[in-house]
């Protein structure tokens, strides 16, 4: 086991974690009123259940290890899409420094993957190159 397998490990459960309860928190206050904030801005409110299923859903599947290099690229891609569409005009502090974060942390686990620890690794769905990195 190499200390890089554990740092990755660190990051893909806390970036999990916080996508996770990101997730909840959207169903838990009412998703359709998530909808209609988003259609306050422009978006269509059907993408605030596409990015709530993601965030909740990617979340466990993060955390677990399952489809962590496809999962990352899509909390890539919703990380994307709120820096651009709503936190760019905020500036980067107190504005989308958390989102940055975030979107590096996506980018880093779609590359590299994080097998350590991880359902996918024992199920035989995680290959042995993304574990020794």
């Amino acid at each position: 086991m190499k200390r890089s397998e554990v740092g990755l490990f660190i990051v893909r459960i806390v970036l999990g974690m916080t996508f996770f309860l990101h997730g909840l928190e959207k169903f838990q206050n009412g998703i359709s009123n998530i909808a209609g904030w988003f259609e306050s801005i422009g978006l269509p409110g059907f993408l605030a259940y596409i990015v709530a299923v993601i965030e909740l859903v990617g979340g466990v599947m993060m955390v677990l290890g399952i489809g962590t290099r496809i999962v990352g690229i899509l909390f890539a891609l919703v990380m994307a899409a709120a820096i651009i569409t709503v936190k760019l005009p905020l500036g980067f502090l107190d504005g989308f420094e958390l989102d940055v974060v975030l979107l590096a942390m996506s980018i880093q686990l779609a590359i590299t993957g994080s097998a350590f620890l991880s359902v996918g690794q024992r199920m035989g769905l995680t290959k042995e190159s993304d574990v020794n990195l």
